[in-house]
């Protein structure tokens, strides 16, 4: 029994199959975000784009650029995942279905199988171009077919509790949303494959964005004097887990932005009424200026007090509070020199 067991894991491990939390929670959950940049989040902002400058063909763009959300999703998954080509091209058939079905995380869930299980039967025989495909494709879409009603049913209502409670709390809410969305955006988990899947938006996606936010340009002006402009664009424009080593090392340096993550929500939610339109682009923060395009495809976003609102809540008060924060734990010796340091 044993060998027989030693046996399986080494063609597991021959096919490049390893069970690991790691690499279905982390590797392949970031690449769904990317997946779901470069299909839904980039049509939203040639929608946005297009409803401001009034031009009809982006707006076509635009609608079929979201439409390949599905595909894009299982594609990437199934590149981190280093699924051979048959497998990775038949994957845009369990995206389109599964996507359909189950949402982004029905998506997910299902793309991690059928990659897997195509992984498995590539090129294990003669008839390889028949095989794998039939097996990437009914597993994933069976699979889909059983769970993703419900997967999609679950994660659906669990943002509608989310959104309706923030509505009727804002200011709690508002925190909770801000403080645990911004934290898992600095977590290398994916906050917004997160947002996507729970549908995250309105009032409850601008208390996300607030918390995002916080965390990349409250890091980004906290280590401005150990990581100058490189990290001010790095942290600003690119992610705030780049600090991640760092928090490991002293967990003191994550509480500046965290706090004010604390503070923006509320102030998001109950003084602004700040709304994101795009449930991907909640959980993305200044990534790209993502989070705050998602606040402009908002419903009724453009008068004078939404732009400052977007600019206090996205930028100015992330900087400002953390800065105003680090500086005692600073004095304190909490925050040492060096400990916001990157290697850029």
């Amino acid at each position: 029994m044993r060998n027989g067991s030693r046996s399986f894991l080494a063609f597991l491990r021959k096919k490049g199959i390893a069970l690991s939390a790691k690499r279905y929670l982390i590797d392949a959950m970031g690449s769904m975000a990317m997946g779901l940049f470069a299909s839904l989040l980039i049509g939203t902002i040639f929608g946005t784009l297009a409803a401001r400058l009034g031009l009809p063909w982006l707006q076509e763009i635009a609608s079929f650029a979201s439409g390949a959300a599905g595909p894009a999703i299982a594609v990437a998954i199934g590149a981190s995942l280093g699924a051979p080509g048959l497998v990775l091209f038949s994957l845009c058939a369990v995206g389109a279905g599964s996507y359909q079905l189950g949402g982004p995380l029905g998506a997910y869930i299902c793309a991690v199988v059928a990659a897997e299980l195509g992984k498995i039967v590539s090129k294990e025989t003669r008839v390889d171009i028949l095989v794998t495909p039939t097996v990437t494709i009914v597993s994933g879409l069976l699979l889909a077919m059983l769970v993703g009603p419900g997967v999609d049913a679950v994660m659906t209502g669990c943002g509608v509790l989310i959104m309706k409670a923030t509505e009727l709390q804002p200011f709690w809410m508002g925190m909770a949303v801000s403080v645990l969305v911004g934290m898992a955006l600095t977590l290398p988990i994916s906050s917004a494959a997160i947002c996507a899947s729970l549908g995250l938006v309105g009032l409850a996606g601008g208390a996300a964005t607030a918390g995002c936010c916080a965390q990349m340009i409250g890091f980004a002006v906290m280590s401005f004097r150990e990581n100058r402009w490189g990290g001010l664009a790095a942290q600003g424009l690119g992610t705030s887990m780049l600090q991640m080593g760092n928090i490991i090392r002293n967990p003191r340096i994550w509480i500046p932005p965290t706090l004010a993550s604390a503070v923006t929500g509320p102030i998001a939610t109950c003084l602004f009424g700040m709304e994101n339109g795009t449930a991907v682009a909640s959980g993305m923060g200044t990534c790209g200026l993502v989070g705050p395009i998602g606040v402009m495809a908002a419903e009724g976003f453009g008068g004078a007090m939404d732009i400052l609102a977007l600019v206090l809540v996205c930028f100015v008060l992330p900087g400002l509070l953390t800065w105003l924060i680090a500086l005692p734990m600073r004095k304190l010796g909490w925050i040492r020199e060096g400990d916001l340091r990157l290697d850029l």
